[in-house]
């Protein structure tokens, strides 16, 4: 693990604890497991789904694979933005940027959607886990025994998605009103 001291320059942030440091990093790393399920799913992989079923592997390849190509991106995005609640460029926009490059912006614009979010994430997983059982036992394309253990494995961490985000929110407000 590396500290605040080890860190480059650019990245160093007054108040950022090594703690925090290794959480933004398992934050942004729970949604990798449902991304790649969904991959598979996109290159055709057989993933547990029937045949009655819009994830059955005999659509994929093919243009439905855009969708969920362009969602574990979008998802990965997401979840890697929570490491700017521990770095220099969750402060201020990186320099590279024409005009504005360099500038602190003020933390309730990184605050508000980040909560906002952690909120959002934590009710939908929490919802969606609660009523998985429901839904599978109600739709008989849906993946049983490994294939069913595997989904489930692969979105099992998404439930720490939301309140990991939400802590690293906390921390980032507490911070910044500290330290500015």
């Amino acid at each position: 693990m590396t500290s605040s001291a080890d860190a480059p320059a650019s990245q160093a942030l007054p108040g950022v604890s090594p703690w925090l440091r290794s959480l933004a990093r398992v934050t942004s790393l729970t949604v990798l497991p449902s991304c790649v399920w969904r991959l598979a799913i996109a290159a055709g992989v057989p993933m547990g789904w029937g045949p009655g079923s819009d994830l059955h592997h005999s659509y994929y390849p093919g243009r439905e694979s855009l969708v969920l190509i362009f969602v574990s991106v979008l998802q990965e995005c997401l979840g890697l933005l929570s490491l700017g609640l521990v770095q220099r460029w969750g402060e201020e926009l990186p320099r590279w940027v024409p005009v504005l490059g360099g500038r602190r912006f003020h933390p309730l614009l990184a605050v508000v959607p980040a909560a906002l979010g952690a909120i959002a994430l934590t009710g939908i997983t929490v919802l969606g886990a609660s009523t998985w059982s429901a839904v599978n036992a109600a739709n008989p394309d849906a993946p049983t025994g490994l294939a069913g253990w595997m989904f489930d494995l692969s979105y099992v961490p998404l439930l720490l998605w939301g309140p990991l985000l939400g802590t690293l929110t906390v921390a980032y407000w507490r911070r910044r009103r500290i330290h500015g």
